[in-house]
């Protein structure tokens, strides 16, 4: 079977991609072992964030007394949460099944593919050709080889989402990004929470003050860490599961109801056959890309997590806007130095773009720093939610902004304020003169930009 463009896996690349050429008149093969819509809409995105919503709504309605607000015997429903979760998910995934349906010339193939030759894959019994073919796969939780782990029923992003009956005691390996949200989340909805993380700091990338400002935040609800610790043995005893560490303080253990793993995560590109292709990959088996998503197989491309670098879904629909602008539009995109925003999901949330201040110095940049608490910003103080800080990296040579982190209740949402001066290659100084709704949290723009100075 002969196609115009074969495209392995349906996620955020992929589907964009199979959808735009099907619209061109080419014959497009899809293939999806599981579910339409990849890691985002079934495992990722969409499910966990909507699961951090409502535990928001229960911190809030727990907390409400904070806010002169009396509400007594608050509980959480978990299987409702679970199922409101599943329906949003279903509807996300039918939503993909009926773009896929009205393209006639867009064939979804049910089935794992791998590869058996150059520009060849087989699913199932069929063996699907085309001189175009595009990889989508994504990625999965990468497991630590620590001892007895085999044997203990632990949970990972995707089936902790799974469960019904709330977890009297969370242990989570593992500080990063999905840690976190899932951490508080689980905190929110009623269980004791403790995180266990190699590192000296959590989310690893962020500078030391952010990090710190954000693990301060999450404690305060309840939360423990033991940082620069190193499992060595997990056992599961009579319904517990029993973890074994070192530190700096010795060797110790700690036993939960729950473990979830949250120590990263791995390309599923070991069962393609990538072999028999020729394609190249790297130790981790990320697949080896130019920047223009290119393989070092004419023809063939990668997009997504199973290619490396950041693993967010909006870096995954970019990379289907590079392939095809460069494809079908005739255009020269690259993936190289392009501005990267991200956002972990806790609350307050880690907004992020561009360099932390670490990353720049590591580069040699001249710096200007600048910082505003958020007890500074007046529509925080009227929300009662002054947790957090905004700052802002400046390269001291032209005051163009390097990068920002904003770690407040929408920090997400005005680190996109910043991450657009960076794309207009405009100074910081711009915002200082610039007109702000007041009260809003982007009014905190005016301290920030004022306390920019050489560091």
């Amino acid at each position: 079977m002969k196609y115009d463009a074969i495209i392995i896996g349906s996620g955020q690349g992929g589907n964009p991609l199979a959808y735009h050429l099907a619209d061109l008149g080419w014959s497009v093969a899809l293939i999806e072992q599981k579910y339409l819509g990849g890691t985002c809409i079934n495992v990722g995105c969409t499910p966990t964030k909507t699961m951090v919503h409502r535990a928001q709504v229960a911190h809030y309605a727990r907390d409400a007394a904070r806010w002169g607000v009396i509400a007594s015997n608050v509980s959480v429903d978990l299987p409702k949460i679970v199922a409101q979760k599943d329906e949003v998910v279903l509807s996300f995934r039918s939503g993909q099944q009926k773009q896929v349906d009205k393209r006639p010339n867009l064939q979804l193939h049910r089935g794992h593919a791998r590869f058996v030759g150059t520009h060849q894959v087989e699913v199932g019994d069929d063996v699907l050709e085309s001189e175009k073919m595009f990889i989508n796969t994504g990625g999965r939780p990468s497991i630590p080889a620590i001892p007895g782990l085999d044997n203990a029923p632990f949970l990972t992003n995707e089936s902790v989402m799974q469960l019904t009956t709330l977890p009297e005691h969370l242990l989570i390996l593992g500080g990063g990004y999905i840690g976190m949200e899932f951490g508080q989340m689980f905190r929110r909805f009623g269980s004791r929470v403790t995180v266990l993380h190699t590192g000296k700091q959590i989310v690893s990338r962020e500078d030391p003050e952010t990090a710190a400002e954000l693990q301060r935040a999450i404690e305060a609800e309840g939360i423990q860490f033991l940082l620069n610790t190193r499992c060595t043995r997990i056992e599961n005893k009579d319904g517990a599961v029993t973890l074994s560490f070192e530190s700096p303080a010795g060797s110790s253990s700690i036993t939960g109801s729950h473990l979830l793993v949250a120590t990263g995560r791995r390309p599923n590109t070991d069962d393609l056959g990538l072999d028999k292709a020729g394609i190249e990959t790297d130790k981790s088996g990320y697949i080896k890309v130019n920047g223009r998503l290119e393989t070092n197989v004419p023809g063939i491309w990668a997009l997504g997590d199973c290619k490396g670098g950041p693993a967010f879904t909006h870096i995954s629909y970019n990379d289907f806007q590079i392939v095809y602008g460069n494809l079908v539009e005739g255009k020269n995109l690259s993936v190289e130095n392009r501005l990267v925003p991200s956002c972990v999901f806790t609350d307050p949330q880690l907004g992020g773009v561009g360099m932390t201040e670490k990353e720049a110095r590591a580069q040699g940049f001249k710096l200007k720093i600048g910082r505003c608490p958020m007890t500074y910003v007046a529509r925080a103080i009227e929300r009662g939610e002054t947790a957090g800080l905004m700052k802002i990296v400046v390269d001291a040579s032209n005051d163009r902004v390097l990068g920002a982190s904003i770690l407040a209740s929408e920090g997400g949402e005005l680190v996109q304020i910043l991450s657009t001066l960076m794309l207009a290659k405009q100074p910081y100084t711009l915002l200082k003169g610039a007109i702000y709704i007041h009260p809003t949290l982007a009014e905190g723009f005016f301290a920030l930009m004022e306390d920019v100075k050489p560091a």
